[in-house]
């Protein structure tokens, strides 16, 4: 007899928690199910590695962990004493973005002169059709105002990192994958708030100028920060080249914390100058000293910093939906079951639309998959960051940080399909070596 693996161990531990908690559910007691639920997931997080088709998911198990714990224990994740756990949100945020950014170059962007009209195409699907669906979802169906423009606000920030991944996974076109994700995240300061004013100003109050010093703070400087990171601990760019960077990267500091004058127009020049100052010495010094001192301790291992960057990045998205999801745990009590279906079909829509609208401009088809993905898939960790300084994170934020596990489950299972599908014009250009 064949001795089990860890991972196949996992799976029928997984298994057992599964139906213990089906008949704690069936015999009245579901309120009780909490432990044997988070087991289940726990389990099954090291149990989908057993196989190579669902291995990816096993960051997705470690979500759905994090949301159960927070469902059916949320006192332990919205404070501790004095402290709330949603001012949190932010530094993770930016942590992560910071993360984004050390794993990209600006060579990233060529891809806007080498595929302009894929781009395009990506850039204005995404900030078109998940933005217009959400607002249909919203007028179909009644919701509270505040929840109505979380589901608002996931489909008009830009899209998301795993998207490049699902791209990958797929057979996708990933520099075109890359590059639209990029564009889509450095318009996002004006595009997102101006989307969010327009459609979503109907549902809760929007400061246009508010939400763009916000998406700078929470996304473009820490991706400038991981920029400078990673130009000194690869240290593969010329000096010319760093310096056109490094000055570059100086003067989008200063133009982005003018924005600021205009948000607190009572702190002055001199509130300019302090902001300035704290802003270089954050994103503008700091990643390039700290650059420095590991690439001396690493020897510039690149494989080492990115496995890092990459655990604090789950670890970072992980606290997050757990923090969204415990404040808001009652108002999910109340419009969950509907709230997880329209987010599916948001998510969904986003993948067909996005797919069929590459197909209408005769795009080839690994170039279909990647808009498809690009479009579907929304950075909703901004959102949950936006939610935060719009209004109550308890309900604003709670379409954001159901988004996250489930787009994950529905791109990686699209990846998989894809997978085991070349494109043909992959199939064509192999045929003829």
């Amino acid at each position: 007899m064949k001795k089990l693996s860890f991972h196949q161990w996992a799976l029928v531990f997984a298994l057992l928690m599964l139906i213990i908690t089906l008949v704690m559910v069936i015999s009245g007691k579901g309120s009780n199910a909490g432990i044997f639920l988070i087991a289940f997931f726990i389990s099954l997080s090291y149990g989908v590695k057993a196989f190579q088709a669902t291995k990816g998911l096993s960051f997705t198990m470690w979500m759905f962990t994090a949301v159960s714990a927070a469902m059916f224990f949320p006192q332990f994740f919205v404070s501790y004493g004095d402290f709330q756990f949603k001012k949190l949100i932010t530094p993770l945020l930016q942590i992560i973005m910071f993360g984004m950014g050390a794993q990209m170059s600006l060579n990233d962007f060529t891809g806007v002169i080498k595929m302009p009209k894929g781009v395009a195409i990506g850039v204005i699907a995404h900030y078109t059709i998940m933005p217009l669906m959400a607002f249909l979802i919203t007028f179909v169906f009644d919701f509270p105002p505040e929840i109505a423009a979380g589901i608002i606000l996931a489909g008009c920030v830009p899209s998301g990192l795993a998207s490049n991944v699902m791209s990958l996974l797929a057979n996708a076109n990933l520099a075109l994958a890359v590059t639209v994700g990029a564009t889509t995240t450095i318009i996002a300061p004006f595009v997102t708030p101006f989307l969010m004013k327009v459609i979503g100003g109907q549902f809760v109050a929007i400061n246009v100028w508010k939400m763009m010093l916000d998406i700078f703070e929470m996304m473009i400087l820490p991706i400038i920060a991981g920029f400078i990171f990673n130009l000194f601990y690869l240290n593969k760019e010329n000096n010319r080249s760093k310096t056109i960077q490094m000055i570059s990267y100086f003067i989008i500091i200063l133009l982005a914390n003018l924005i600021f004058i205009k948000v607190h127009p009572d702190t002055g020049f001199s509130g300019y100058i302090t902001k300035t100052e704290t802003s270089l010495g954050i994103f503008f010094l700091l990643p390039a000293i700290v650059a420095l001192a590991l690439r001396s301790a690493l020897k510039g291992d690149p494989k080492v910093i990115k496995k890092i960057l990459s655990l604090l990045s789950m670890f970072g998205i992980a606290i997050i939906v757990t923090v969204i999801t415990a404040a808001g745990r009652d108002s999910l009590m109340t419009v969950g079951a509907l709230l997880l279906i329209l987010v599916v079909v948001h998510n969904l829509t986003g993948y067909t639309l996005g797919y069929l609208v590459a197909w209408a401009f005769k795009m080839p088809e690994q170039d279909r998959r990647t808009i498809a993905f690009e479009v579907g898939m929304p950075n909703a960790g901004l959102a949950s960051g936006l939610a935060m300084t719009i209004g109550n994170i308890a309900t604003v934020g709670l379409a954001p940080a159901v988004y996250g596990p489930l787009m994950n489950v529905t791109g990686s299972t699209l990846a998989s399909w894809w997978r085991t599908r070349i494109p043909g014009d992959v199939k064509t250009e192999s045929d003829k070596k």
